[in-house]
C-alpha cells in the first residue's frame, strides 16, 4: 500500500511538472469588437508573448456603434478591424453575428457560449461585471455568469464534450459602485506591452478615431498622423492609475515593481466558477512574479 501510494504521488508530481509547460488557454468575451482589447489587451498580450492561447469573442457584431454607418457594412468593417487587432496581439478573434444593442440574456445565446468557452478548452474566462451603463455588457456578463456551472454538465449543449473541470472565471474593471463597487482581486502590470496594447486598439479606427470621441461629445482635434493617433489614445485613455489597483500591484509583484508601473489591468474574481487559491492565481497568471 506504501508503495502503491509512493507510485500515486510520484506520479501526480509528473504530471503538475508537465502541466507547467502546458500553454493556458484564455478567453476573454465581450459585448462588442473592441472591449476586450480595452479592458484586457495588456493581459493578453502578455499571455501571448509567453506561448498562451488567448481567444477574445465579441457577443455582438458590433453594427450600431458609428454615427454615420450601419448594419452590415458596418459589421464588415468592425469584423476586419477585430482581426487586424488579433493580428498585433498575436491573438484569436471571434465575433458573432448578433446585432449591436440587441443582445438578451437568452438560452441560445447561453448554450453558444457555453459550447464557446468549451471549444477552447479554457483554464480562464474573462467579461463584464453585469453592472454596466450598456445592456450589451450587462447581458454578456450574466450570459457568461449563466454558463459558469453549466460548462461542465454533460446534459446541457450535449454536441460539444463538457469540460472535465470549472474555469476561474473573472470579470473586467470597471467604475460602477452600486450596488457594489469592482473589486481588484487580480492586478497585471502592463507597462512593458502598452505600446502593443495601444496598436491593438489603434486598430478600431472605426471606434477610437470616430464613434467613440463622437458619442463622448470630445471637442479636440483628433490627430491625423498614425504614431501622433496612438500617443493619443494613451494619453486620453489612461491618464492615471486607480489606487486600489496600485494596492493590488503590490500585493502581486512587490513594492518596487508596483511604484514603478505606469499601467495595468485588473480582474475581479467571480464567484460562480473555481475559487483558486492565491498559488493557483499565480499559476494561471504567471505574469505575477514578485522581485
Amino acid at each position: 500500500m506504501k508503495y502503491l501510494s509512493f507510485i500515486i504521488l510520484l506520479s501526480c508530481s509528473f504530471h503538475l511538472a508537465g502541466a507547467q509547460d502546458t500553454p493556458l488557454h484564455i478567453v476573454m468575451i465581450g459585448a462588442h469588437p473592441d472591449d476586450c482589447d480595452i479592458r484586457s489587451g495588456g493581459t493578453a498580450a502578455l499571455f501571448a508573448q509567453a506561448g498562451h492561447k488567448v481567444k477574445f469573442i465579441s457577443v455582438t457584431n458590433g453594427d450600431a456603434g458609428h454615427m454615420e454607418q450601419g448594419g452590415g457594412a458596418l459589421a464588415k468593417r468592425r469584423s476586419a478591424e477585430a482581426a487586424e487587432a488579433a493580428r498585433r496581439l498575436g491573438i484569436t478573434y471571434e465575433v458573432m453575428d448578433i446585432h449591436d444593442g440587441e443582445l438578451m440574456p437568452t438560452l441560445e445565446v447561453r448554450l453558444d457560449l457555453i459550447r464557446k468557452i468549451r471549444g477552447w478548452n479554457a483554464d480562464v474566462v474573462i467579461s463584464h461585471r453585469p453592472v454596466d451603463y450598456h445592456p450589451d455588457h450587462r447581458y454578456a456578463g450574466i450570459l457568461v455568469q449563466d454558463a459558469a456551472f453549466m460548462v461542465m454538465v454533460p446534459n446541457i449543449a450535449a454536441d460539444v464534450p463538457p469540460l472535465t473541470k470549472n474555469p476561474v472565471f473573472l470579470y473586467f474593471q470597471d467604475r460602477f459602485t452600486k450596488p457594489s463597487p469592482f473589486q481588484p482581486d487580480v492586478c497585471v502590470d502592463i507597462t512593458k506591452v502598452i505600446d502593443k496594447k495601444i496598436d491593438a486598439l489603434d486598430a478600431h479606427e472605426s471606434q477610437f478615431y470616430e464613434w467613440l470621441p463622437w458619442v463622448t461629445g470630445y471637442k479636440g482635434e483628433i490627430p491625423k498622423g498614425r504614431q501622433e493617433r496612438k500617443n493619443w489614445i494613451k494619453s486620453t485613455r489612461f491618464p492615471s492609475m486607480d489606487s486600489t489597483v496600485r494596492a493590488g500591484l503590490i500585493k502581486w509583484y512587490g513594492a518596487r515593481q508596483a511604484e514603478a508601473a505606469q499601467y495595468a489591468e485588473a480582474f475581479e474574481l467571480c464567484e460562480y466558477g473555481t475559487q483558486p487559491s492565491e498559488e493557483e492565481i499565480r499559476g494561471l497568471f504567471p505574469m505575477l512574479k514578485k522581485e
